[in-house]
């Protein structure tokens, strides 16, 4: 089969396709033979070996992401699914491949009448972003910054947190079609964070109060500026270094006096396995009534990583960059 690896840390260039052999699923895996994978930052952040979180991959490596496939083996003991079923889960390595491996606590069911491209949202992306907010503990009527909010987890934060009961979203990011984009999808107030004084943007829209809520998943110095922009008492959820790679912010008690913070992580969610039942229901009722619409970017062939790489390093994509095996 094919898979996209890189054999040494670098530029999106150093990606290339090889031929090995399918892999066999061990207990509690099923092997998905892929209509389309979902490309995330964090896999670019490996590949140039920056990622700050975990240990870096053994090389060669191939980028993780999130599969939606048809499920064509299972490995020993598997129960509750069958070869054949359309499922999405995310991939933490080997993703970017005709046929990847999955964990059966994973899996997602996928409608027959689902775009494959979209369906890679009902995954990862989806669940973090309801998960983040969650960790916010949202009450109606709150008012929401939303960083990054034209990128694949970001734009559908926007959309859930409206769905939510959410006050005022103010979304954040760095050019006129992003902004424009976040507005598009429910955002209320959109801010180029990458101009000098994007803070005061922000809390002239809260009327000079500040914010109730941040979810930040650019971190740098970011980070800092949104504390600052916290009402008393309000509530920052660290989920990605998007801007700051393995230099995560560090704060101090005097700043974040009268303030809460806490630092989500995909090592969290897979630790919770009664709540992840719970989190898939609502997020693909979210996205199958409507209320939330996964936006595609762009389709890519599985040859061209390294041009979903670069689209992507270079934050110009509006939802969500796809490879098409």
């Amino acid at each position: 089969m094919r898979i996209v690896r890189y054999h040494q840390h670098g530029t999106p260039e150093v990606l290339q396709v090889d031929e090995v052999e399918k892999p066999e699923p061990g207990p509690g895996q099923v092997r998905i033979r892929a209509e389309a994978i979902g490309v995330n930052f964090a896999g670019i952040q490996e590949r140039a070996g920056n990622f700050y979180y975990g240990e870096r991959l053994e090389l060669p490596a191939c980028p993780g992401g999130d599969a939606v496939g048809f499920i064509d083996a299972l490995g020993p003991g598997v129960e509750g699914f069958a070869v054949g079923e359309r499922v999405a889960s995310v991939i933490f390595q080997d993703a970017f491949a005709e046929y990847s491996l999955a964990r059966v606590k994973d899996l997602v069911r996928v409608p027959e009448r689902m775009d494959a491209a979209q369906a890679t949202m009902l995954s990862s992306p989806a669940q973090v972003g309801l998960e983040v907010i969650q960790a916010a503990f949202l009450k109606k009527g709150e008012s929401v910054l939303v960083h990054a909010a034209a990128g694949a987890i970001g734009h559908l934060v926007v959309q859930m947190a409206k769905a939510l009961g959410a006050g005022t979203v103010i979304a954040t990011a760095k050019d006129p079609a992003k902004l424009a984009f976040a507005r598009e999808l429910g955002a209320d107030v959109a801010v180029d964070y990458s101009r000098d004084g994007w803070e005061e943007e922000v809390r002239a829209a809260t009327g000079g109060a500040g914010v109730d809520i941040v979810l930040d998943s650019v971190g740098a110095d970011i980070t800092h500026k949104s504390i600052a922009l916290l009402k008393p008492f309000g509530r920052l959820v660290f989920y990605g270094s998007a801007g700051g790679g393995l230099e995560l912010p560090t704060v101090s008690l005097e700043d974040i006096a009268g303030k809460y913070l806490t630092h989500f992580s995909m090592g969290v969610m897979d630790g919770q396995v009664d709540n992840f039942d719970k989190i898939v229901e609502e997020v693909c009722d979210m996205v199958l009534s409507g209320k939330v619409r996964p936006v595609v970017h762009a389709e890519l062939p599985l040859a061209e990583a390294a041009k979903a790489h670069h689209v992507m390093e270079e934050r110009s994509q509006l939802g969500r960059v796809v490879l098409i095996p």
